[in-house]
């Protein structure tokens, strides 16, 4: 079973070891920088926090595979993944997508949704884990938070308070607007930046990883000149991509 005595040990040496958002110094692969130099990482060659860009890639493409089909308009797709497992490659925990049209419910985005979705697994009386709900709480400082776009605000603040072990994205917030999308301009660094009071757990951050699988998703929406993601087309010119 994922969750093991030892892994519940493992909430306070990971806590220390991860990056300090607290103070006004991070990370950058192991050399501090001060917080207004740094940058989102996408460098193919990084190997952060000990895990390979290779498997990175992986779980940013199965956020890409946790949207309901291959082309839905808001392609904002999340996994919550454990890394701290004696799995290689870590351990999938859930997954959300984007469920606003769905719903009605105008917080859910994929990052929403998906931490609805591990607190509810994590929670379950007939689940795999059924934790307590402090207990449910603590375990998110041992996963990663992987989304194939940055957070809004929103997100980001909702995954600052969870405390997540890792938040990692694709597509930048810029790279959004530059597409069409309509967002709230303050970046995820901001919100981490500005995050300091906040006592626990911090959150490693690393932006723009697989980008140029991920702003693919994001291109065709307002531009009926772009092609269509894998797996759908546009029945008339200039018309919605859906899925074939």
């Amino acid at each position: 079973m994922w969750l093991q005595p030892c892994f519940r040990a493992s909430f306070i040496s990971i806590s220390i070891s991860i990056l300090a958002i607290s103070h006004p110094v991070l990370s950058h692969g192991g050399h501090p920088l001060h917080s207004r130099d740094q940058t989102p990482i996408g460098d193919s060659t990084l190997s952060i926090n000990g895990i390979p860009f290779s498997t990175r890639a992986y779980w940013m493409r199965r956020a890409n595979l946790a949207l309901d089909h291959p082309c839905p308009f808001a392609a904002f797709g999340s996994v919550i993944v454990n890394h701290t497992s004696s799995s290689e490659l870590g351990d999938l925990i859930c997954e959300g997508h984007n469920s606003i049209s769905a719903t009605g419910n105008p917080t859910l985005h994929g990052e929403i949704a998906a931490i609805n979705n591990c607190t509810a697994l994590l929670t379950s009386p007939s689940g795999p884990y059924r934790l307590s709900p402090s207990a449910a709480q603590a375990a998110l400082s041992s996963l990663s938070l992987y989304t194939n776009a940055e957070s809004c605000p929103m997100c980001a603040s909702a995954i600052r308070w969870a405390g997540f072990r890792e938040y990692v994205y694709g597509s930048s917030i810029d790279t959004l607007i530059a597409r069409g999308w309509t967002q709230i301009r303050i970046s995820s660094l901001e919100v981490f930046r500005q995050s300091f009071d906040l006592s626990g757990a911090s959150t490693r951050l690393l932006g723009n990883v697989l980008a140029n699988e991920t702003d693919g998703y994001f291109a065709w929406q307002f531009d009926g000149g772009v092609e269509c993601p894998a797996g759908c087309e546009r029945r008339s010119e200039g018309g919605r991509c859906e899925a074939v």
